[in-house]
């Protein structure tokens, strides 16, 4: 009886942040669907991951491990929730919107996917803030040194990034200077290294049960990266746009699609 009314209240805690994430995108939603505006939208997707991270917290006794939980969670979201507010008020619209933006049904679509996004990608974090007292290995600072580096990874390919698209005499071209020399999607990379990170710190407060659920964290940001959204739509305009230069072809030939490696001779 005991372990039916745990697993209840396991189910109905991460119901609870699934309304939280669903309760937060429906309202920024209205708004930006309001005011025809992307620098709500794409900003969302970190504040959705602070507000669940909060509500994690709270759930649990404060301590080293569960303040590590929280604080890799809210430093990632930090940084690409500022990093995606900079790029949109200097380029003013996000292109991926345009056939939406004025769809209500369309437009809230990407809202609820973006919802349960995050729910699906801090479940392992959930499930651990779930216990009375989160717990530190070695593991965890495995997980810590992984994410530190997918979080760089990221951080500065999106930077390379941003400043070449900012260079006039870059328009039209593609990148493959820095990380992208080495890699058509270092920023791809950061983002699965970080999640992967993550799960690893909140894998020694996880049960058994809860460590097969929360592998769904790292594969899903990784399927839908590699094979859904991420990927496979650059890949596709970059080969529309660039697919009868050479030049471009050979930077294909040469760069690894997501791994950081030395080039292909």
């Amino acid at each position: 009886l005991f372990k039916d009314c745990y697993y209840v209240g396991m189910t109905n805690y991460l119901l609870q942040a699934l309304v939280l994430a669903l309760a937060a995108n429906t309202l920024m939603f209205l708004l930006a669907f309001k005011y025809k505006t992307d620098k709500l939208t794409d900003a969302s997707y970190a504040v959705t991951f602070i507000i669940l991270a909060i509500y994690g917290y709270s759930q649990t006794t404060v301590n080293m491990a569960s303040f590590v939980l929280f604080a890799v969670i809210t430093l990632w979201a930090f940084r690409i929730g500022t990093f995606l507010v900079i790029r949109i008020w200097r380029t003013g619209k996000d292109n991926r919107f345009d056939k939406m933006r004025n769809n209500f049904w369309s437009f809230g679509q990407f809202w609820v996917l973006q919802a349960v996004t995050v729910w699906v990608v801090l479940i392992p974090s959930l499930l651990a803030f779930s216990h009375k007292t989160l717990v530190l290995s070695w593991v965890s600072y495995i997980g810590v040194a992984i994410w530190g580096f997918g979080l760089a990874v990221e951080a500065t390919a999106d930077w390379q990034k941003f400043m070449f698209s900012g260079d006039s005499s870059n328009k039209g071209k593609w990148i493959e200077t820095g990380l992208w020399r080495y890699s058509r999607h270092p920023n791809y990379l950061g983002e699965i290294m970080v999640w992967s990170g993550v799960y690893l710190v909140a894998l020694p407060s996880l049960t058994g049960l809860q460590t097969a659920i929360g592998l769904v964290s790292p594969l899903y940001i990784a399927g839908l990266l590699l094979f859904v959204s991420g990927v496979p739509l650059l890949e596709k305009s970059a080969d529309k746009r660039w697919g009868r230069d050479k030049n471009y072809h050979d930077y294909k030939r040469r760069t690894s699609q997501l791994l950081i490696l030395p080039n292909k001779k």
